[in-house]
Parts: C-alpha cells; sequence; structure tokens
C-alpha cells in the first residue's frame, strides 16, 4: 500500500462528536462495509471488524492470537516499536496454545465468583470512604480522581500485594504504556523499564517474606510441568495486572456514571429499583461510545469473514463496541435499556483471550454503583454531557474528568 493510499482510508480509531456518543462510521462500516480497511496511528493498514457475529467468530478462533513482535503485524500505535502489543511483557506472556491455557488457569483461580464475593464487602467501604472524602471537600468534584480512580486501583494493589501509595506512578507508566499518539518511543522505552524495575523489586521482597496476595502464590506455585516461573514471566504478569486491573475499570467507571447522569431518568430508574444495578452496569458496558481501539488479531492463514477472504498476514481490528451495537444481535441496539436479560455483549472480547479480570470489573462498578446510589442519590452531572471531555491517545477510552454535583 502507497502512502497516498493510506491516506484515502479512514483513520481508526473514528473520531466521535461527543465523549457519550458512538462514531457514525460503526454503524456504516456495519451496514455496507463489515470487513474494511482502515488505517491505524501507526499509519499501518488494518481490517475492522465491526458486525457482532463476525467480531465473535474472529476472536473465538483459536488460530488467531494478539500480534506478537515476531509478526509482521500492523502497529496500532505511532511509535517505532508498535506500542503496547509490541512490548516486552507481550513477548514474555504466553500468547497461545498450552501455555497461554496454562498462564490463565494460574492468574483466573485469583478471579472466581467465591473470591469476588468475599471482595466485595472491602471494596464497598472503601468506596464509601473515597465518597466521604469528596463530598468533606463540596461540591462540585471530579468524581473520576475522587472515586473512579483511586477504587480499583487499590483493589489490584491489595491482591498483587503493592502499596496502593504508588497510583500515581502505576498511572502514568500504564498511560504511556498504552499510548498510540501520545508518547515517544524514548518515553514508552523509559516507563517500560521503570516499571519492569519496580516490579522486579516487589518480586524479589515477596521471595524474601511472601504474604496473601497474587505475586507470592505465583512465586510460589508450579505450572502444570512442574516448572516455577521466571522472574519477568512473574514481573510482565504484575506489570499487566496493574494496568489491565485499574486503568479500564477506572474509566468504565466513570462512564457508566456519565451515561447514567447524561439522561437522568436512567438515574431515578435505578434508585426507584436498585435490583437492577447489575443489568444497568451489563448495558453501560454494551453501549459504552469511547471503548478504545478494540482488538487485534493477526490472521496466520486465509480466513473467510462475511463473504471477503482476509489473507494471511492481516492484521483485524476487532471492534466490541461496534458489535455491541449490532441490530442483527442486540433489538433496539441503539437504545439504553437498563433491565436488558440477556445481554451478551462482547465488552469483554471472547474466546481464548476473553478478559480475564471481568469478575472482578463487574463486581467493581455494581458495588460503585450501588454505593453512590445508596450515598448520593441527588448526584448529577454539573456540565452538559456534551463538554465532557474524553481521553485522547491512548488505546483505552475514558473521560478526562467527570465534574458532578450533588
Amino acid at each position: 500500500m502507497t502512502q497516498s493510499d493510506a491516506e484515502q482510508l479512514p483513520r481508526f480509531p473514528f473520531e466521535t462528536p461527543a465523549a457519550l456518543e458512538p462514531p457514525a462510521q460503526w454503524a456504516e462500516f456495519r451496514d455496507r462495509c463489515p470487513v474494511g480497511r482502515v488505517v491505524l496511528a501507526s499509519g499501518d493498514e488494518a481490517t475492522l471488524i465491526t458486525r457482532y457475529d463476525d467480531v465473535r467468530a474472529v476472536l473465538s478462533d483459536p488460530r488467531f492470537t494478539r500480534p506478537t513482535p515476531h509478526d509482521d503485524a500492523a502497529r496500532v500505535a505511532d511509535t517505532e516499536s508498535g506500542g503496547v502489543f509490541n512490548s516486552e511483557m507481550a513477548t514474555v506472556i504466553p500468547q497461545h496454545g498450552p501455555a497461554h491455557l496454562n498462564w490463565r488457569r494460574m492468574i483466573g483461580k485469583w478471579f472466581t465468583a467465591k473470591r469476588m464475593n468475599a471482595l466485595r464487602p472491602g471494596i464497598a467501604a472503601m468506596a464509601e470512604q473515597l465518597i466521604d472524602d469528596m463530598v468533606a471537600k463540596g461540591a462540585p468534584a471530579d468524581l473520576k480522581a475522587s472515586l473512579a480512580f483511586p477504587l480499583p486501583v487499590w483493589v489490584i494493589c491489595d491482591m498483587l500485594g503493592v502499596p496502593d501509595a504508588d497510583r500515581d506512578r502505576f498511572a502514568h507508566w500504564s498511560d504511556v504504556m498504552l499510548s498510540m499518539t501520545r508518547y515517544s518511543q524514548a518515553e514508552f522505552d523509559q516507563a517500560q523499564a521503570e516499571f519492569g524495575r519496580y516490579m522486579g523489586g516487589h518480586i524479589a521482597a515477596k521471595r524474601a517474606e511472601p504474604a496473601d496476595d497474587i505475586l507470592s502464590a505465583l512465586i510460589a506455585d508450579t505450572d502444570a510441568d512442574g516448572e516455577s516461573w521466571s522472574d519477568a514471566l512473574l514481573a510482565a504478569t504484575g506489570i499487566g495486572l496493574l494496568i489491565a486491573g485499574h486503568e479500564t475499570t477506572a474509566n468504565m467507571i466513570a462512564k457508566m456514571v456519565a451515561m447514567l447522569l447524561a439522561d437522568r431518568t436512567r438515574w431515578e430508574q435505578l434508585l426507584a429499583d436498585p435490583s437492577l444495578v447489575r443489568t444497568a452496569v451489563e448495558e453501560a458496558l454494551r453501549t459504552d461510545a469511547n471503548a478504545g481501539v478494540g482488538m487485534a488479531r493477526y490472521i496466520t492463514e486465509d480466513f473467510e469473514v462475511a463473504g471477503t477472504v482476509l489473507p494471511s498476514g492481516t492484521t483485524a481490528m476487532c471492534s466490541m463496541a461496534a458489535a455491541n451495537r449490532d441490530e442483527r444481535a442486540f433489538e433496539e441496539a441503539a437504545e439504553v435499556d437498563l433491565s436488558r436479560s440477556p445481554n451478551p455483549h462482547l465488552a469483554f472480547g471472547a474466546g481464548a483471550h476473553a478478559c480475564l479480570g471481568q469478575p472482578l470489573a463487574r463486581t467493581e462498578l455494581q458495588v460503585t454503583l450501588e454505593v453512590l446510589l445508596r450515598k448520593l442519590p441527588t448526584l448529577e452531572l454539573d456540565v452538559p454531557a456534551d463538554e465532557l471531555r474524553r481521553v485522547e491517545g491512548l488505546a483505552v477510552g475514558g473521560l478526562r474528568e467527570l465534574p458532578v454535583r450533588w
């Protein structure tokens, strides 16, 4: 593809008219071009998949996995290496086959329904404390900085056994590693190295003095072949869990609350019937209009999608957010229905790489919403919804802040 060809292709992710509104191109691609060509922030071309059944099929196919630095895949970021999917972390963590399944099995033990239920009281207590602190400082307030960000950071830090007090450093390193256009290659390399040294220090400390946390358990555990994990794999896993465990959930808490307050009849509906919290959380996940870049898959053999054959070597960008608004899969898909059930959305992906932490994310979203409804029933946006500002230049979507009053 020549440079002029790339310049003619639409840039993905698409720009949106407002932080809570989906880009018009999602519907256009689903209807007219379900397997379309786009150009990423890097300038590389990729194939965009937008229909529900097609996205689910590509994500669920065990032959295809996340691009690795060894693949000649399209780069998501505009840096030389291509961003987090091409990082040392992505190289060290096994991406497919028995090794990947074993890695997921060992991590997955920490995200069972039983463990999540045991965490709920502590999450609720922390949410109440953060809300009390926010209220004490007076309205208006930034709900993202006051609640949506510190809560999931505290939870994942507690699970990993790393100090919550370092959360601003985690936030900076995460932003740099998730950058598409915001940071340089040198800044990426520095953040990755600093994060790696930080996590390496904690792993050494856990070896000396184990505690009841994920890192200590992984150090002590052995895999199915009776082998212990290397320090490199332990560090990459810790970094991956810290990034995923706070960045996406922090953004989703703020987006969920914003969506519910943008049309305050939704908030009133939940106040009248708090039993809708669980289905409301799922609908917020489904209708997220600002979800980020989606999931990349590297196609290693010819593969047919919606009547189009993707040749081997194609990078497929699966837009779960576009798929979640597909009328073929969801009745009145553009409408927010807080009681929608079933709701088989793809916000957490599908197949062998579906989000490991989704039980934790759901728990945090549900508990936060329950506590907010109980403690701040008069909560409302402090700016018009169309003035909310979205996070720019990262692989994940979010709001820069969420101004509220009560």
